[in-house]
């Protein structure tokens, strides 16, 4: 350990706080190991040839902020619980300060919504004329807490085929707000719900937020491990599940037909509810038949929510939430006390979007589009197979990718690629223990064309090789 401290011979400003700093480093680097003893307070100082003072407030303050553990007649250890946490830090830091120019000087990889470039602004700019015409005022003003009616009549009969009723059907500002007041409404401190493993860093943090206690579940290929949860069902009281049907953030599996009927009898066994995150469904490259939970619920046991965002404009907040009859008005006032409605305007329009069969449209023109850049990716990712492995998802906006070399972190890797003008997501914001997602990257072709994307992949092979 000495030969990583000896660097900091020499200097004089803050020198406790300095020293503090390199060995936080350290330890970020995995060059100081969980659990690993740090020198003796007398040695550091005689290498570092500072006073025995220095050391100990170096000492004082990686204890203070979660670094290290002093044990009285024993000495001081490196603790890594908490250090996982700055990789995600890290990465939002990095993000936002380069989310400005991202469009511009990046090939991004990182993008979860469709394109704004296929989506048709004359077209919509004249169904809001023509809402504005038809309305007047009233297409301005918050007029219904459940949503607006002739939307939720609209969802009712384009996508459920009349078989949910108006009345059961909240619009809320996405999903992201679904599953925050469906968490408000539900879950209290120390309630266990269960999640997927890996799975959506925004459930993580609301999850987290309410003070609940999340446990990971693996998944499979075809879903959830089901014989891991039913172990944990028959030992703990589990409030929920959250989980995505339909091409998994980020790892783009979807749910077998046999999985979905065996969690759906699980819940009604063990006394629980599923979070059915509905996301990407409209996006199936193969022959698949599109079944939701919700869809083959007959114990009504799952909380739907669904979010047009990822495929209409992410900028219009817009998404809708089916509840179990027993928590349909504790969560409708949990929307309410959230923001009271969501844009009438907004929701109007996307009403008449979808009654005039420009939804379908716009859906046909993504399927189209998306299904030749998830063939060519998937084409341009088996190049790096010396260096990487994936699954197929089969739809959806991205593939979830396994480093093969163990010593490769996926936060470097991120950097190195950030530095040549790609982003990609590394796997640590996945995981409640964001170590668990060093090995893993995800890469989607949402915002990318098909030279762009060989080119991304073809700088992310450099990296692999600079390795």
């Amino acid at each position: 350990m000495e030969k990583y401290l000896i660097d900091l011979e020499g200097i004089e400003i803050a020198k406790y706080k300095k020293i503090a700093q390199h060995i936080k480093k350290l330890i970020d680097d995995n060059k100081i190991k969980d659990g690993e003893k740090l020198p003796a307070i007398r040695n550091l100082a005689s290498i570092l040839r500072v006073n025995n003072v220095t050391i100990v407030s170096a000492y004082n303050k990686l204890e203070n902020e979660g670094y290290a553990v002093q044990k009285i007649g024993s000495g001081t250890y490196a603790k890594r619980k908490e250090i996982s946490v700055n990789y995600k830090k890290r990465y939002s830091e990095v993000v936002r300060k380069i989310s400005s120019e991202k469009s511009r000087k990046y090939i991004d990889f990182s993008g979860e919504a469709a394109s704004s470039d296929l989506f048709s602004v004359s077209s919509f700019k004249d169904v809001i004329n023509k809402v504005l015409e038809r309305d007047g005022t009233d297409a301005l003003v918050y007029q219904e807490a459940l949503g607006y009616e002739g939307l939720r009549e609209n969802i009712d009969k384009y996508f459920w085929n009349n078989s949910i009723g108006k009345e059961n059907i909240l619009i809320v500002s996405g999903a992201q707000q679904g599953i925050d007041i469906v968490s408000k409404a539900l879950l209290n401190v120390n309630d266990n719900v269960v999640v997927e493993k890996p799975t959506y860093g925004g459930a993580l943090t609301v999850f987290k937020w309410r003070r609940t206690n999340v446990i990971e579940i693996d998944l499979r290929e075809d879903g959830m491990d089901l014989d891991q949860l039913e172990k944990i069902l028959k030992k703990n009281k589990i409030k929920c599940v959250y989980l995505m049907s339909y091409f998994q953030n980020p790892t783009g599996i979807s749910y077998s037909a046999q999985k979905k009927r065996r969690l759906l009898n699980m819940a009604e066994i063990y006394d629980f509810y599923i979070i059915e995150d509905d996301y990407l469904s409209e996006l199936i490259y193969n022959d698949d038949k599109y079944i939701s939970f919700k869809s083959i619920d007959t114990n009504d046991r799952v909380i739907y929510i669904k979010s047009f965002s990822k495929i209409f404009l992410p900028g219009i907040r817009l998404g809708y939430l089916i509840s179990p009859n027993i928590f349909k008005e504790s969560i409708q006032n949990s929307k309410v006390n959230t923001d009271i409605a969501t844009s009438s305007l907004m929701q109007r329009v996307l009403d008449m979007y979808i009654k005039e069969g420009m939804w379908k449209g716009h859906i046909k023109r993504l399927n189209e589009v998306y299904e030749e850049r998830y063939v060519y990716m998937k084409n341009a990712l088996n190049s790096l197979h010396e260096h990487i492995s994936f699954i197929l998802p089969g739809g959806g906006l991205h593939f979830y990718v396994k480093i093969k070399d163990e010593f490769i972190n996926s936060m470097d890797l991120f950097y190195r690629c950030e530095k040549q003008g790609v982003l990609i997501t590394p796997g640590i914001i996945f995981y409640k223990n964001p170590e668990e997602g060093k090995g893993y990257f995800r890469v989607s072709f949402s915002q990318t064309d098909l030279p762009t994307i060989e080119n991304g992949l073809r700088i992310i092979k450099s990296v692999f090789e600079e390795y």
